[in-house]
């Protein structure tokens, strides 16, 4: 099987592998105050680069200060629609379930988005995707996210399209307050 066609085939499987139950997209994975607030990139401290390839980070975890505000530049090096979202674990969780309905209605396509769809709302939800902590991208695209991280905190950055979360695509946000005492 050619290389293309076994991505395709493994994607199709891998979208629709997975079982969640019904999720409303807008409120889910909203930010909250347990994992911080968008911040303003005139006070970001740093930039980090992160690349999404398909089914992991580069890199596999970042280090951050409480009360540090972060630039984040996200690409996506894969084959794949990925995602990175920042949020604690029950948040990727509930998030899971409305990218399942992204791809069930078609907004999600294997490597592309059907961004026609992603203005309608459906079956109740919205299909937007346009929460402050969190993008979504096809291959070779990039967008940015500047956030701050306010207190110390279980948070994960996380690709929840249907699959991709299971096959090991997360990774940790580590809160370093030695750093911040300095």
């Amino acid at each position: 099987m050619k290389r293309s066609a076994f991505v395709a085939a493994a994607a199709a499987m891998t979208l629709s592998a997975n079982v969640f139950a019904a999720g409303a997209h807008s409120g889910g994975h909203g930010h909250g105050a347990a994992i911080g607030e968008p911040g303003n990139a005139s006070e970001a401290s740093r930039t980090i680069s992160v690349e999404m390839h398909d089914n992991y980070y580069e890199p596999e975890a970042i280090e951050v200060q409480p009360g540090e505000t972060v630039r984040f530049v996200v690409e996506n090096k894969g084959n794949l629609v990925h995602e990175f979202n920042l949020g604690t674990p029950a948040m990727h969780e509930a998030h899971q379930d409305e990218m399942k309905m992204m791809v069930e209605h078609g907004v999600i396509q294997g490597g592309k988005l059907n961004h026609d769809m992603m203005n309608m709302e459906m079956d109740g939800h919205s299909m937007k995707h346009d929460d402050p902590n969190s993008v979504l991208l096809e291959p070779g695209q990039s967008k940015e996210i500047v956030w701050k991280f306010s207190e110390k905190a279980n948070i994960e950055f996380a690709c929840n399209v249907p699959g991709h979360y299971q096959a090991g695509m997360y990774g940790e946000v580590k809160f370093n307050e030695a750093v911040a005492e300095k």
